[in-house]
């Protein structure tokens, strides 16, 4: 019995690298073809990176993908390549996976279902594509499509793979991770194949993309729902399996939505041994979480062209879990960070900010602030008038820091990485041109109670984190005995109210009959509902949850419907 094997390339583009894309592109064809493959798979818009955004607007930028994929297309022969990238027909824009072969652009498939909700915009730039392609190979059908087009059940292509007959349906995609990501797409394959009677092989987009992540995690699966094989996660990666050649009996005629191109055969059976497939890998939720982490810090830095980084230790948890992901990332040699006391700092967090970086093996300064502070408070004193200094010192003392890190930053070329968390950027517990002053806010989706998970993670290889660091109560030291607390529930109740708010929608009444009190949950709303214009202008960073702030939640500023009325 023949058998076609199919080799899913997971690669990691650099938005608009054309010519590094491209250089990708083919080193993946020359793996491919050493491991006998009679078919390569590429993932959704790999030619260019995902989501081009507004670079889809240019004519020049169109022009140069078509030209390079012309490039790809000569370096193909024997062995088929599908490989996505973005197609015109003079008139309108397709997010396309061309069909290459023996130095040639055999066709190309359009992609049919256009997402357009949560970090989707697709429809903004694309148009719908018509027909489904079909390839066959032997005795094989093959079905193209990218990414949305087998999400959508009773869609055209599903309808397409099961009126055609095809044994097999390619899926080029450009998938975000969050976490529990891959459980969610395990279920949409699966019951796609059981539906349909055809095996997936699905090609997944890996790499940050600003503040995205792809985590790969390619697939194949049989028509009977069961997972196969799987490839690693958070990196490049090339898949190989081997799908037997099984021709279904009464085989419908090619369904009337689909037109098909025969791809050359060139020998029956695949060369090589056989392909054993591998195991699917598992990851809890802090691993995959801590994964994208560093994947998102590595590839925001080294794609944007920053050589090192810059964080500021207060001596805090944030901190050090965003120093322990970037020195993960990029190394503790391309990490520096600084320590900037200031009348408020206790001995202990101090002490601990020079045990983290010892730990790290990070170059650390330090810098005292209060000698700036006396001047700021003898310069805006006869301004600001008697009365207790409050939350406007409070607030200078983090601006001070962001200054000095800023300064950093522009005489050194680092990049500053931000330290807030989810919860503090949800609630406003963060200072504009302070501690949410840098480039790229690394945790800056992942909520207070997950940062002490992530935490404990980091130190399970032997003690990175000081152990005093996760004991200690939370707190700015802004002021004297400054908690957290003060101004926020505790966490553990915070955490909850926010995720039924900003990921569910629910209204006051809804959370509070969840178990909370209907007073605390206001008052989180309200502090969510009037922090939004800090949110805007803070920096980007790594998405973790289904919804997102900026990327997944988008509310106006200017909004007088708040979520704390009844």
């Amino acid at each position: 019995m023949g058998r076609i094997r199919i080799a899913m390339i997971q690669c990691n583009p650099c938005m608009g690298d054309l010519e590094g894309n491209l250089a990708k592109l083919q080193d993946g064809l020359d793996r491919a073809e050493a491991a006998g493959a009679d078919l390569a798979l590429f993932p959704e818009l790999a030619l260019c990176g995902y989501p081009p955004e507004d670079l889809l607007f240019k004519p020049q930028f169109i022009q140069d993908c078509q030209g390079a994929l012309a490039r790809l297309a000569g370096r193909v022969r024997d062995m088929a390549a599908v490989v996505g990238f973005p197609e015109t027909d003079g008139e309108h824009l397709f997010n396309a996976a061309a069909v290459l072969q023996q130095g040639r652009l055999l066709g190309t498939h359009r992609k049919l279902e256009l997402p357009n909700y949560g970090v989707f915009d697709e429809k903004r730039y694309f148009a719908p594509g018509e027909t489904v392609l079909g390839l066959t190979w032997g005795g094989l059908r093959l079905a193209v499509s990218v990414c949305e087009d087998i999400w959508v059940t009773g869609g055209s292509v599903e309808q397409a793979v099961r009126a055609g007959g095809m044994d097999i349906v390619l899926n080029l995609s450009a998938s975000p991770f969050y976490a529990g990501k891959l459980a969610v797409r395990q279920k949409i394959l699966k019951d796609f194949s059981r539906r349909t009677g055809a095996a997936v092989c699905y090609c997944n987009l890996v790499g940050g993309q600003d503040e995205l992540v792809f985590d790969g995690g390619g697939l194949l699966v049989l028509p009977e729902g069961i997972v196969a094989a799987g490839s690693s996660r958070f990196e490049e990666n090339l898949l190989v399996v081997d799908i037997p050649e099984v021709r279904r009996r009464d085989r419908p005629a090619p369904h009337a939505a689909s037109r098909f191109l025969a791809l050359a055969a060139t020998g029956g059976e695949s060369p090589g041994a056989e392909a054993a497939p591998p195991p699917v890998p598992v990851l809890s939720l802090e691993e995959e979480v801590r994964a994208a982490l560093v994947l998102g810090t590595r590839d925001y830095v080294r794609k944007n062209g920053f050589a090192q980084v810059v964080v500021g230790l207060s001596g805090g948890i944030d901190s050090a879990l965003t120093a322990a992901v970037a020195a993960e990332a990029l190394g503790a040699e391309n990490v520096v960070t600084v320590t900037m006391p200031s009348t408020f700092t206790s001995p202990e967090t101090l002490r601990d900010a020079q045990r983290l970086a010892g730990n790290l093996a990070t170059r650390l300064l330090t810098l005292p602030i209060e000698p700036i502070f006396k001047t700021f408070r003898e310069i805006l004193g006869p301004v600001l008038g008697p009365g207790e200094e409050g939350v406007t010192h409070e607030n200078l003392q983090a601006r001070i820091r962001g200054t000095l890190l800023m300064a950093l930053s522009n005489r050194f070329g680092w990049l500053v990485l931000t330290t807030g968390n989810k919860s503090e950027t949800a609630t406003g517990y963060c200072t504009l041109y302070g501690d949410m002053a840098g480039g790229f806010a690394v945790i800056k989706d992942v909520p207070k109670t997950l940062v002490y998970r992530l935490a404990a993670l980091v130190n399970r290889r032997g003690v990175v984190i000081p152990e005093s660091i996760l004991e200690r109560a939370p707190s700015a030291e802004l002021r004297l005995n400054q908690k957290d607390e003060d101004s926020l529930p505790p966490y553990a109740v915070l955490d909850p109210i926010l995720h039924a708010y900003v990921e569910e929608d629910r209204s006051v009444r809804e959370i509070a009959a969840l178990g909370w009190e209907q007073d605390v949950v206001r008052e989180v709303l309200r502090r969510v509902d009037r922090s939004e214009y800090k949110r805007r202008q803070a920096p980007p960073g790594v998405k973790i949850t289904p919804k997102a702030f900026g990327r997944d939640r988008r509310l106006p500023i200017t909004n007088a419907y708040h979520a704390d009325r009844e």
